[in-house]
């Protein structure tokens, strides 16, 4: 992997409701190269949204270390952290309601440049016009308001914006979840040649295994807040190594409607953060677990080179 973009260590959230302490990331911690794409996948609740937010200081997290191209980014300074804004973008799930209905598109494009007090109003204009020619849409969408755009097009609008400051790293949480299954591979492969083209860098977040597989170089599964398995992805869709993965691999649809496949279907739902399991979180939905997997929390370890799982039995490899 190249020297990383992107440095996260013991990451960690915690909300307390209620009186109640809710564990929604335990001791997270990856790297992203520069001009790699790297995949979150886990079920709902799993705590990956809550990465990508804290990534990028949207939330706080509870502690742990964040570090973009060098620099801390947990401790900086709202001016500080501004400064580096431009560098990091997000894109958001809806693409409706993360557009102001109020404001027309070229302000909504425009917006993040002026608050950087990037340009002239006819600099940010035609940042703005050539954000919508890469997301493959008429300049004159500059005029018109966001409830004038079907989902696809919305999408491409929230992804114009976060081009407009010329980003290194992106945040793409579930970008193509909230669209019609026509639409989704067509912004899928906008992506994918957008990623290519621009050298960006990019944190993939989604719970569709197929899309991952497809745009992204390397997996990371979470269950829980904690992290079960890292691989490359072709090492990762070939060789799962850890029961949760198999189990989410087991479910991906096939195209061949004769094929036959080992479905691992996991009982129950993912426990309450409130009450997470004592040692594996993943060990009261395990078809593997032990006595032991109650005692302690497993460690990420790498199993193979750049292959790492958090899993006590190695009889599973």
């Amino acid at each position: 992997m190249s020297a990383p973009l992107l440095s996260v260590r013991d990451l960690s959230k915690h909300y307390t409701s209620r009186g109640t302490r809710l564990n929604i990331l335990e001791g997270i911690s990856f790297d992203i190269g520069k001009g790699e794409v790297v995949g979150l996948v886990g079920e709902s609740g799993s705590g990956k949204t809550t990465i990508g937010r804290s990534v990028l200081r949207l939330v706080e997290p509870s502690s742990g270390s964040v570090r973009f191209d060098g620099q801390e980014l947990t401790g900086l300074s709202a001016s500080a952290l501004r400064r580096q804004r431009p560098r990091m973008q997000y894109i958001f799930q809806d693409p409706f309601a993360s557009l102001s209905p109020r404001m027309t598109i070229g302000e909504i494009l425009t917006e993040g440049l002026k608050i950087q007090g990037i340009g002239s109003t006819r600099d940010r204009l035609e940042r703005a016009q050539a954000a919508l020619a890469q997301v493959d849409l008429p300049a004159d969408a500059i005029h018109r308001y966001a409830h004038e755009f079907s989902g696809g097009q919305r999408q491409r609008i929230g992804i114009a914006r976060a081009l407009t400051l010329s980003p290194e790293f992106i945040v793409a949480d579930e970008p193509v979840s909230a669209l019609d299954v026509s639409i989704q591979a067509q912004v899928i492969n906008l992506l994918r040649e957008l990623q290519q083209r621009l050298g960006l860098t990019m944190l993939f977040i989604s719970h569709d295994l197929a899309v991952v597989e497809y745009i992204c170089d390397r997996v990371i599964v979470l269950y829980l807040g904690r992290i079960m398995e890292i691989a490359a992805s072709a090492d990762l869709y070939a060789r799962p190594q850890h029961p949760y993965t198999r189990a989410l691999l087991s479910a991906i649809p096939s195209p061949d409607p004769d094929a036959r496949r080992d479905r691992q279907i996991l009982k129950g739902d993912i426990p309450s953060p409130a009450d997470p399991p004592s040692g594996c979180v993943f060990r009261t939905r395990c078809p593997s677990a032990l006595d032991a997997c109650a005692a302690a929390v497993p460690p990420l370890r790498e199993i193979a080179p750049g292959h790492f799982k958090a899993c006590i039995r190695d009889d599973l490899n």
